[in-house]
């Protein structure tokens, strides 16, 4: 069974296989990094500081909830400042994240679980999950024009795209697992996913890989829309959770007292954009991905649907098991030691959002 196959075609396939190949070898040195943790500073067991002191910066990378915050003019309220970054997606946020030019990220359930295993020590301070999620799910299996693949128990024997640091790797596994193919009946083509989804698309549109999971929105529907008549579609997994999203940090951030008492008023605002979201799907399309993304307006609503309907719970203990569940799935495939869940998480941060986003639910706007 090969685990990776390197006969790209050009294009954005070619970057991702160069990317993945930088943070290769950037994670080599990862050992290093593991006793670089700060000796000095704020516990982590210490209450949160309630005073910022002049000074401070977030370095965040969360688009949405930028334009959201610009929007409202919440940034005026902070006693800090925010410097926004266009780093999204799991690979980059961790890759800032050893860099030291980010305090804040935005991923699914692997990469802060990833990070960890890379030897870069994080912690999640926030996690939303679909109101819906019993109903939803947040990718489907995109099947490329002549694969001949009609169920998915026909993915047995075909070249799957596989990204050990994203969520996109749980799905894989959990879904060989649930239709009982053993990992070694399938080529994991290790390529890392773009936030548009464009790399895994034009990989399956040009028969470099044979399935990959995409996000069950804008992505999924262009996908069908622009290679459907050639045979390309979509297969949805079989019924497990996909849908948590992380707000994460280096534990380096939560170290400094100034940083840390900026992140407890960050992630209260962090719960009302959630929130506000929810109740302003019109609101975000236009002005999010219109305004700043330049898609069309039915498009827009797509995106839009995609990122609201969210809920942000007040207990993490819901959060703490989708979590673990990710970790005892690809920890044994991975070759990676097993983690107590509930490390990941700074619980001084468990109720801050879902106050927040709780406080303004139902409320006019």
């Amino acid at each position: 069974m090969s685990q990776a196959v390197y006969r790209w075609p050009k294009g954005s396939v070619a970057l991702a296989a160069f990317v993945a190949g930088s943070i290769a070898l950037l994670f080599a040195f990862a050992p290093a990094y593991r006793t670089a943790e700060a000796k000095t500073g704020l516990p982590l067991t210490a209450p949160l500081p309630d005073r910022v002191p002049p000074g401070v910066v977030l370095r965040v990378g969360d688009p949405v909830t930028r334009w959201v915050f610009e929007h409202n003019g919440w940034e005026k309220r902070l006693p800090f400042r925010v410097e926004w970054a266009e780093i999204t997606g799991g690979p980059d946020v961790t890759e800032a994240f050893h860099a030291g030019v980010l305090d804040v990220g935005f991923g699914a359930s692997v990469p802060p679980i990833h990070a960890v295993w890379m030897g870069i020590p994080v912690r999640i301070v926030a996690f939303r999950e679909y109101a819906d999620r019993a109903t939803r799910q947040a990718y489907v299996f995109g099947i490329a024009p002549k694969a001949n693949i009609k169920t998915l128990s026909d993915l047995r024997g075909k070249r799957i795209a596989f990204s050990p640091s994203q969520v996109q790797a749980q799905i894989v596994i959990e879904t060989l697992k649930a239709v009982g193919i053993r990992r070694q009946d399938v080529t994991l083509v290790e390529l890392p996913s773009s936030i548009g989804g464009d790399v895994y698309s034009n990989a399956l549109a040009s028969g470099a890989i044979d399935a990959a999971p995409i996000r069950a929105d804008l992505v999924a529907q262009r996908y069908v829309r622009d290679f459907g008549a050639r045979g390309a579609h979509i297969l949805k997994h079989p019924p497990f959770r996909d849908d948590g999203g992380n707000v994460y940090v280096p534990e380096t951030s939560l170290a400094d007292p100034g940083k840390a008492a900026a992140l407890r008023i960050f992630i209260h605002y962090w719960g009302l954009a959630q929130a506000w979201v929810n109740a302003h799907p019109e609101d975000v399309a236009r002005g999010y991905y219109v305004g700043n993304r330049g898609l069309p307006i039915a498009d827009a609503r797509v995106m839009a649907a995609y990122t609201g309907n969210v809920s942000v719970p007040r207990s993490w203990a819901g959060a703490i098991a989708y979590q673990q569940a990710a970790i005892d799935t690809l920890g044994p495939e991975t070759k990676h030691p097993r983690l107590d869940a509930a490390t990941l998480f700074d619980r001084r941060f468990e109720r801050i959002a879902g106050d927040a986003a709780a406080s303004v639910q139902g409320k006019p706007s």
